[in-house]
């Protein structure tokens, strides 16, 4: 198997490329002078993958939107949106051409209110609507693509005072990873792969209601 991980520097990141055990694994982010939310940096990335897991992603450490920067704003979209999105599209239209499976890293943000980070929680939302989205177009061409949805992990992006307001244990790493790696393994596609203590199962998303 032959791996793409973004952020495959930091802790989930790391832990998922220890999981793939004696997989190629390609790593993209910052510490390797990769953007994700470059689109030009994308479209220099050559080979062919089996699998990808688009992993980068900040906090703005930000709650008050009146406080907000217009910086903080934007480099969150830059890396938890732009670096999904420009890493699906050159995935399927160049770097999987015999079909495969990517795992998109949302949160649990993304599936709940989060006052403490607006912001984050808005760019993880989006990322598990166009997970659902995309699905569909990308099983035509034999790729799969599942979000991952983790609670709280004990990894550098949890900020030293969240840590004391949250109640439940820190997940490890590698707890997440192995999680990332049913998800990447997930015969379905579309899905939000929720990752809590000692669980992980299949988000169910409602129906709409319909007319009345």
């Amino acid at each position: 198997m032959r791996a793409l991980i973004t952020g495959g520097s930091g802790g989930l990141g790391l832990a998922i490329a220890a999981a793939l055990g004696d997989a190629e694994v390609v790593s993209l982010g910052l510490e390797e002078g990769f953007d994700v939310g470059d689109a030009d940096a994308w479209r220099a990335v050559e080979g062919e993958f089996d699998a990808a897991f688009l992993n980068a992603g900040i906090v703005t450490r930000e709650g008050d939107m009146a406080a907000l920067t217009d910086e903080q704003y934007r480099r969150a979209l830059r890396a938890n949106v732009d670096g999904v999105v420009f890493g699906v599209r050159e995935l399927s239209a160049r770097l999987m051409p015999r079909g495969g499976a990517i795992v998109a890293t949302s949160s649990l943000a993304g599936l709940t209110a989060t006052p403490m980070d607006p912001i984050y929680s808005l760019t993880k939302h989006a990322v598990i609507g166009f997970v659902r989205s995309v699905a569909p177009q990308l099983a035509e061409k034999g790729i799969r693509i599942n979000a991952l949805c983790p609670g709280f992990t004990d990894t550098p992006i949890v900020q030293d005072e969240v840590r004391g307001l949250i109640d439940v244990p820190l997940m490890e790493p590698a707890f997440v990873a192995g999680a990332a790696l049913q998800a990447l393994n997930d015969e379905e596609t579309g899905g939000a792969w929720i990752v809590q203590p000692n669980r992980v199962l299949r988000f169910r998303f409602p129906n709409i209601p319909g007319p009345r």
